[in-house]
């Protein structure tokens, strides 16, 4: 793979040499395999998202392998991290008692999916593993199908369905309609938002970062020098607020799971 399409763009094009502005585009979300496992191809989001999970469980089995009474600083980043997710998500969503055992599953999906955010900002990787669809419609899946698990072991097969479809005798003859908006509300859409919620807003915040970036790139050359430099900034100012998207879209990616989880052990829908 050349280095102009590593950067998914082409290095040697500047204003005033007579070639157009290489916009980014889809073909930015598109990367050739790496290398191959097993007649298994591996991308660069792929391999990002491996070492993403590698670096999480490093990071609390350093934190926590040898937790002591008095915390070194390592094991108090872990601690106010962990218990960020538990006090601020999951106890304020599902309560203490209830909440408690599904602690360990969001704070893993709390850090997989803010570390493959951040992989947009790290030098070399410069790419948000949830850009691609994929990833977050895969972790809408395993949120999705604990959903219906615990609703139908809550309320039964008969009670679950009433949970997800809101049936109510007492709402009289607009019960059908409800019935019909709440499947498909809770059956199709939720699952979809939930995915696309997350990626949209990392796939819409990497594309601008790509169109300053490249922009300060291709501006760099004659007079286009002061605007290159206007462009910069606006890069640096976009990857600090990226910064601050990545961290919330993972907030609410959880946030979202705990409340499918409340809602499934909800009396009422």
């Amino acid at each position: 793979m050349s280095s102009d399409q590593t950067l998914a763009f082409e290095t040697n094009c500047h204003i005033f040499d007579g070639c157009g502005f290489p916009a980014p585009g889809l073909h930015s979300f598109k990367f050739e395999p790496l290398f191959s496992v097993g007649g298994f191809d591996f991308n660069k989001p792929m391999l990002l998202a491996l070492l993403g999970t590698v670096v999480i469980v490093w990071f609390f089995w350093a934190a926590f392998g040898r937790a002591k009474v008095v915390p070194g600083k390592l094991q108090m980043v872990g601690e106010a991290g962990y218990d960020f997710v538990r006090r601020g998500l999951v106890y304020e969503a599902l309560g203490k008692k209830e909440g408690e055992k599904y602690v360990p599953f969001m704070v893993s999906l709390f850090f997989f999916v803010w570390i493959m955010n951040l992989w947009s900002i790290i030098p070399v990787a410069q790419f948000p593993v949830t850009s691609i669809i994929a990833f977050p419609a895969g972790l809408a899946a395993i949120v999705y199908i604990l959903w219906m698990y615990l609703t139908f072991k809550k309320h039964g097969f008969v009670g679950g369905w009433k949970n997800i479809t809101g049936y109510d005798k007492e709402l009289g003859g607009i019960l059908p309609m409800i019935v019909v908006i709440e499947f498909f509300s809770n059956v199709i859409i939720r699952p979809f938002t939930h995915a696309v919620r997350l990626f949209a807003n990392m796939f819409a915040g990497h594309l601008l970062l790509l169109m300053f970036t490249i922009g300060s790139w291709y501006l760099l050359n004659g007079i286009g020098i002061a605007y290159a430099g206007a462009s910069f900034v606006m890069t640096i100012l976009l990857t600090a607020f990226e910064l601050f998207i990545q961290a919330v879209q993972a907030y609410v990616f959880v946030l979202l799971a705990c409340n499918y989880v409340q809602g499934a052990l909800a009396e009422h829908h």
